[in-house]
């Protein structure tokens, strides 16, 4: 049995049910559930204003939980992370914590390891993953159960066939990463992990192509893409084509546009994002990444 410490460091949860059947299923699951007495705060799009949301974090910190997990993510995390308990959080991952979340966590994800050299994770978030009216997909609940259980060493996909001919190594490589948008938001702050030599994996939802590879071509033209010793591309979800005006401009295109700009390899395919089947990614954690065929694999070893 964990102890699981709920809190909402940015969006205001707008689905209570979905909120009430996450607790309700982790604790079915054996878990000790703690719900953050400010989980269920609204100020404007907010889970409370920028104070109550600081102090969520804080007392995360101090819960003692195994895991802090993030009722959802939205927006909201970048606005406040000059005023995060840094020493703190620090404390709590040293003393054992494990914080998880996605999409606008990203932020507290790439602050965390720029201003204290920390992993903390990008993963499920309660109410889009455990809240769910159907079982949680088995994968990315073995993944948490695994985190639970300190026995997460690693994960593996399946790239498409035509990534298989490109034999790729990678050693002892930080990984780092997560939403497009919120990573790319961060570019020229001091939250932005100054990382050379790393792998770098995102995701995003809702971004058209054309946005994919805007954001992209920031990054490229800031000469972070090509300080990196891989590239891995996860789940783009719920973004619409309009094949009127594309004319054949789709995701694939940004793909092959973005092979064509560096030399490090792009691999496709990672089960990670705003999707059902996700994987856990300890962020700012030394990994191997090799791909033998279709198989990718990615070792982290025990953290």
């Amino acid at each position: 049995m964990a102890h699981i410490y709920i809190f909402s460091p940015s969006s205001a949860v707008r689905d209570k049910a979905a909120f009430r059947r996450g607790v309700k299923r982790l604790k079915a699951q054996g878990h000790e559930v703690e719900v953050d007495e400010a989980a269920l705060a609204s100020h404007m799009r907010f889970a409370g204003d920028d104070a109550t949301r600081i102090a969520a974090i804080s007392r995360a910190a101090a819960s003692g939980a195994n895991v802090a997990l993030i009722s959802r993510g939205g927006y909201g995390l970048t606005r406040i992370l000059p005023a995060l308990p840094y020493k703190q959080i620090a404390k709590a991952i040293d003393g054992g914590t494990q914080f998880v979340g996605l999409s606008d966590f990203t932020a507290f994800n790439q602050a965390v390891f720029a201003k204290t050299g920390r992993i903390s994770w990008q993963g499920p978030a309660l109410g889009g993953d455990f809240g769910t009216e159907q079982e949680p997909d088995d994968i990315m609940q073995a993944c948490f159960d695994d985190l639970l259980l300190e026995q997460g060493e690693g994960t593996g996909w399946q790239l498409p066939k035509a990534e298989a001919e490109r034999r790729v190594v990678v050693k002892d490589a930080p990984l780092w990463g997560g939403n497009l948008a919120v990573l790319t938001s961060l570019l020229g702050t001091p939250y932005f992990p100054p990382i050379k030599g790393g792998v770098l994996f995102f995701e995003d939802v809702g971004e058209h192509p054309y946005r994919v590879e805007r954001m992209l071509t920031q990054l490229l033209h800031a000469g972070v893409l090509a300080q990196q010793k891989a590239v891995l591309i996860g789940q783009f979800s719920n973004y619409k084509l309009v094949p009127t005006h594309d004319k054949g401009f789709k995701l694939a295109t940004v793909v092959d546009w973005l092979r064509s700009q560096i030399k490090a390899p792009v691999l496709t395919g990672l089960p990670f994002g705003h999707v059902e089947t996700k994987v856990l990614l300890p962020v700012g954690a030394k990994v191997d990444l090799v791909t033998e065929g279709r198989d990718a694999l990615m070792v982290w070893g025990h953290i």
